[in-house]
């Protein structure tokens, strides 16, 4: 039996609930904020909102998979737990933050450990200059958006924009166009994870731009910054055979 205090948190979801059900009757349990350790029942959505709702908390938290696809969370498995966490091995994943001004005159900041994309809010494409620690980098991209991805979410959205697969520990962070259509031969940009990057929206009127961090979505916006967050940071747990940084290497060699 393990000495570490476990919290269960699940999904809405029938197959979390029933899990976080079975487990909570197996083993002792404690709420988070007693917890040496979060197992977070759900999918992939489900683990990013944890480590949000937890990150003050500063917990390792780890994930077992009652979703979909599962790309950050561990098979699930009923017995053995405790010995499970004994092998248990862990990363610290840095989230990105975004500070975005909105036509109206509004603020907004949100953190992100996927990424942060700006999208198009109509049927015309956006007009967004992009610059990287102060310095224009492009003067006007014409695509239907842009996105700055961590090495966790790199297998996520930005791998379905045709962006990189980023190492974990790499120390960068990926820029990548959505369907861009100026510049024709640009395909983004793989950045320090220092680089502060701004997104300014020309022609904001005739073509309204939004943006996301995660799951936390801001409209008309005109004016983003993002960059990494090295205050804060998430320890996330994993099977040793189920690592973060072979499934991230593994993404790279499926055809």
């Amino acid at each position: 039996m393990s000495d570490k205090k476990i919290a269960f948190v699940a999904g809405k979801s029938e197959s979390a609930q029933d899990a976080m059900s079975r487990l909570c009757g197996l083993y002792d349990h404690v709420r988070p904020d007693k917890a040496d350790i979060i197992i977070a029942l759900g999918g992939d959505g489900f683990m990013l909102r944890t480590l949000h709702k937890y990150l003050h908390l500063k917990k390792p938290v780890f994930g077992m998979n009652r979703g979909s696809v599962g790309f950050l969370m561990n098979e699930y498995r009923e017995e053995g737990l405790y010995e499970r966490i004994e092998r248990m091995q862990g990363i610290e994943i840095h989230p990105l933050r975004m500070q975005a001004e909105s036509k109206k005159g509004k603020t907004y900041e949100a953190i992100a450990y996927n990424e942060v994309s700006l999208f198009r809010e109509t049927g015309q494409a956006a007009h967004i200059r992009v610059c990287v620690d102060g310095v224009v980098r492009i003067s006007e991209m014409v695509c239907d958006g842009l996105l700055i991805s961590t090495p966790a979410g790199s297998t996520a959205y930005n791998m379905s924009a045709y962006g990189p697969i980023l190492p974990l520990g790499a120390g960068v962070l990926a820029l990548t166009p959505i369907s861009a259509y100026r510049p024709r031969r640009w395909r983004g940009a793989i950045l320090p994870h220092t680089a502060s990057v701004t997104f300014e929206i020309l022609d904001e009127q005739k073509r309204p731009v939004g943006v996301s961090a995660d799951f936390n979505e801001f409209r008309d916006v005109l004016k983003v910054k993002v960059y990494e967050d090295r205050s804060l940071f998430s320890h996330v747990l994993y099977d040793p055979e189920h690592n973060l940084e072979e499934r991230i290497l593994r993404e790279q060699f499926e055809v």
